[in-house]
């Protein structure tokens, strides 16, 4: 399979499974067949409730000689209530304690969103923070220590945009080695996607298939579905695979890594075998010309009345 390589030399597997939304009593059978199955990167983060099953079943598959830990490639995420310098340790202790890890590959701050301590999804003023009460930087330092320390490999974020990424870099020191995205034919993400190429930044791409069975509290009634366009579907006719596939595929062949979720083992090993999938130019091109452009997780559950963030902190507006 492909790697992206980080500035040290580190390699990364570019497909890895996704744990978003993977239930407990789920997860934890989806790693393993995914482990068995060929999968040596499994992208989590603290906010997805199941990091203590992730955990279980990685031990499991050490334990039974299925995998060495220096084979795999492990991402978590930093949550919002712990962007403070001296919490952000205390963030990443809890997410190595519920893996069953001793360091991470790379860790990622979730959102440049902040919530006070203790806090899941803020739903009063009260409880957030602003960047003034918690600039980025501050939070940034926290990881930069994290990473000095060997804690984790390698540190980055998600859900950044340009002048967030500007204002990171400008800290100096150890940089942001990693933005992970939403990204897909409908969300290209091409001006994001130049400037961190530009800054030696590498980019995850997060809902390559659309993200259809999240919450219905967080769709809207009318969104498209990436599985019925037809440029997609006359793609997947042409080389004999899931529209599911292609979309894959579609990331990969951008030199962007990508992490679909599933808990079924079947989709699980088609996901796979979408890393072997070439697109030709020419069908790499009409998928960059999809006029439809459509975000799924748009973010507006941070940005409410009560909120003092408005979704330009968030995205290219």
């Amino acid at each position: 399979m492909k790697k992206l390589t980080f500035s040290n030399g580190d390699k990364m597997p570019i497909l890895g499974l996704g744990t978003w939304k993977s239930k407990p009593g789920e997860v934890y059978q989806a790693v393993l067949w995914a482990l068995e199955a060929g999968y040596r990167h499994i992208d989590c983060a603290y906010i997805y409730n199941n990091e203590n099953e992730v955990g279980k079943a990685l031990t499991k598959a050490f334990s039974d000689g299925l995998v060495k830990r220096e084979e795999l490639f492990i991402t978590s995420k930093l949550w919002n209530d712990c962007h403070r310098k001296e919490d952000v340790k205390k963030g990443l202790l809890k997410t190595l304690n519920d893996l069953q890890l001793e360091y991470l590959d790379l860790y990622l701050i979730h959102w440049p969103i902040s919530f006070k301590k203790g806090v899941g999804f803020a739903e009063s003023r009260e409880q957030f923070y602003t960047y003034s009460d918690v600039p980025l930087g501050q939070t940034w330092q926290g990881m930069q220590g994290l990473k000095s320390e060997g804690l984790v490999k390698h540190i980055g974020m998600s859900n950044f945009n340009i002048s967030k990424l500007k204002e990171i870099i400008a800290l100096g020191g150890d940089g942001p080695e990693m933005n992970q995205v939403e990204m897909h034919p409908y969300l290209r993400q091409e001006g994001l996607v130049e400037f961190c190429e530009s800054n030696g930044i590498l980019m995850t791409a997060y809902s390559p298939l659309g993200s259809g069975d999240r919450s219905s509290s967080v769709k809207k009634q009318d969104e498209p579905n990436l599985f019925e366009d037809k440029v997609i579907r006359d793609l997947a006719e042409k080389y004999q695979a899931s529209p599911a596939q292609i979309l894959i595929s579609f990331s990969i062949n951008r030199g962007i890594a990508v992490i679909p979720k599933s808990v079924n083992q079947e989709r699980i090993k088609q996901n796979l075998a979408a890393a072997e999938i070439n697109l030709k130019n020419e069908d790499m091109d009409q998928l960059m010309k999809i006029e439809k452009e459509y975000r799924f997780i748009d973010g507006s559950f941070f940005t409410g009345p009560q909120s003092p963030y408005r979704l330009s902190d968030l995205w290219e507006m």
